[in-house]
């Protein structure tokens, strides 16, 4: 080819699509593992709606404002987490909740391995 750049540019760019198609994937979760994996979480959390136990309800967190339950007591610095729960902000929370929100109640570690998180989120996602 007379233009090596051209050739590296398109290299580039079919291995930042399979890069991205992979990543959908993984992101995807499946419910029904995600249900299991909650077990983990519902000595503290409900799915209930309005069902708040040591933490809030899971029921509808997903395109919810973080620290957004009325009559919850949340933390200080959770009240100073402006986010909306969605897949990535989930994602990157549930991975380490104390390194996230120095100063968090949840006492969880994470969820290091991203396939557990993802079933996870995709199950959150079906509270609704």
């Amino acid at each position: 080819m007379r233009y090596p750049m051209v050739r590296h540019l398109m290299r580039f760019a079919a291995m930042a699509t399979v890069a991205l198609a992979a990543g959908t994937a993984r992101a995807e979760g499946d419910p029904a593992l995600g249900k299991t994996q909650f077990n983990k979480c519902a000595a503290c959390h409900s799915i209930k709606a309005g069902e708040n136990k040591i933490g809030p309800s899971m029921y509808g967190i997903v395109g919810r404002p973080a620290h957004s339950i009325e009559g919850f007591s949340y933390s200080d610095a959770m009240k100073n987490y402006n986010v909306t729960w969605d897949q990535p902000t989930l994602d990157h929370y549930l991975a380490d909740p104390r390194g996230v929100v120095p100063g968090t109640k949840m006492i969880f570690v994470g969820l290091k391995k991203e396939d557990e998180r993802a079933n996870l989120i995709a199950y959150l996602e079906t509270l609704k």
